[in-house]
């Protein structure tokens, strides 16, 4: 059985207190305190907070995104509904720290890098590693800030559908110019159906 790490117990300590208490009111001192750690142990570990809600974050998202086939367009649509289920079962939390801290631009900016760095990768794996022109780049960063966007619109209530619709929504919302270096993987043989 694998150990869990200080940085995993404080992440769970803090995720713990958000269930209960808006973000901005908690505390470094209630987060150790919660976990039996002591501040020293929490800032070996983090910076700050927002260090350790980012954190928390990346790693959620990042090892959905990071499970994503090279080979399969099928796999990236499902990458996006893993994605929605993870957001959507994780609302509660997100609610909290989207209402409740001074970090929503910030978590944007992460989300969205996370979100770029993940399909540029992937785009870059299924078209033979050819560099993305500058268009194509800001198509994808355009694609990316839509999508997160639309996601924490979302996760706030703006609107009331299921992970896969907006899975779905996201997945419609590549743009063109995109799409033919996702659906390259046809001429290699791959399903695509």
């Amino acid at each position: 059985m694998k150990r869990k790490t200080a940085k995993e117990i404080l992440a769970a300590s803090f995720v713990e207190l958000a269930a209960k208490k808006s973000v901005d009111k908690i505390t470094i001192q209630e987060i150790v305190d919660n976990c039996g750690y002591s501040p020293a142990t929490f800032y070996r570990n983090f910076r700050d907070k927002y260090d350790l809600i980012t954190w928390v974050h990346t790693r959620g998202v990042a090892g959905i995104m990071g499970r994503m086939d090279t080979n399969s367009y099928d796999k990236w649509k499902q990458t996006l509904r893993e994605a929605a289920n993870w957001f959507y079962n994780e609302k509660e939390y997100l609610i909290n720290l989207l209402r409740h801290t001074d970090g929503y631009d910030s978590f944007m900016r992460h989300m969205v890098e996370i979100h770029y760095s993940a399909l540029k990768k992937y785009i870059l794996s299924v078209n033979g590693n050819h560099e993305l022109d500058t268009k194509e780049k800001m198509l994808v960063r355009a694609f990316c800030l839509g999508a997160v966007g639309l996601v924490c619109e979302w996760i706030l209530g703006q609107y009331r559908v299921t992970p896969e619709e907006i899975a779905g929504v996201c997945e419609e919302a590549l743009p063109e110019p995109l799409k033919k270096h996702l659906l390259q993987t046809r001429e290699n043989g791959f399903n695509l159906s």
